[in-house]
């Protein structure tokens, strides 16, 4: 009886080896035969999945926004405004392994975006859906009285995500600098702004 091959966790297993590869050597030491050994599967049995190693890029930058979004949802049940917003830039902040490896993923496919529209649309589709959240819970927390700023929604939300986004190149480039317990401080003390109003 032919074995049954799970073609989702394949992809999976090879996205995984890919941010291995990444952290060892880099996005463009990330050769297709280096990840398929990785990964424990043959060179030519990559070519089902990801013909090209771009593919495996828009693969991987696509999961890590869908776990992304998964732990956001978990972090955030039960909470509103305040709450809930920060809970969502932690998410994204790369305060552990996991979300330091997955900055190590979307920071070669921006600069693939760069000068790939389709790439670009990716993105920009993936931002969108987390500007759209953050506005939700910032509208949670003025309705709360948490919000004290008269700064615009709309500009605190851009800030937001230059910190966070930021955040994955400059806690990469430079981790004695932007530890994770710093990068929450700087995120406590922009809240405290919004909260106070000063």
């Amino acid at each position: 009886m032919p074995k049954v091959v799970d073609h989702d966790q394949r992809r999976v297993a090879l996205v995984e080896a890919t941010w291995r590869i990444i952290a060892s050597h880099g996005i463009e030491g990330a050769t297709m035969r280096e990840i398929a050994t990785e990964a424990g599967f043959a060179n030519g049995a990559l070519k089902p999945y990801f013909p090209t190693k771009d593919d495996l890029l828009t693969f991987a930058f696509g999961h890590v926004f869908k776990q992304t979004n998964e732990r956001m949802a978990k972090s955030t049940a039960g909470h509103t405004g305040l709450a809930a917003l920060r809970a969502f830039c932690h998410e994204i902040l790369p305060l552990d392994d996991t979300r330091i490896q997955e900055a190590r993923i979307v920071i070669p496919f921006w600069q693939k975006a760069l000068s790939d529209p389709s790439k670009a649309i990716v993105n920009e589709e993936s931002m969108r859906q987390w500007r759209s959240r953050l506005l939700e819970h910032l509208s949670e927390a003025r309705a709360a009285g948490e919000i004290q700023t008269s700064v615009p929604d709309a500009d605190i939300v851009g800030h937001l995500m230059t910190v966070v986004l930021g955040a994955q190149i400059t806690a990469l480039l430079s981790p004695g600098e932007h530890s994770p317990a710093r990068l929450i401080t700087q995120l406590e003390g922009y809240l405290q702004v919004l909260s106070t109003g000063d």
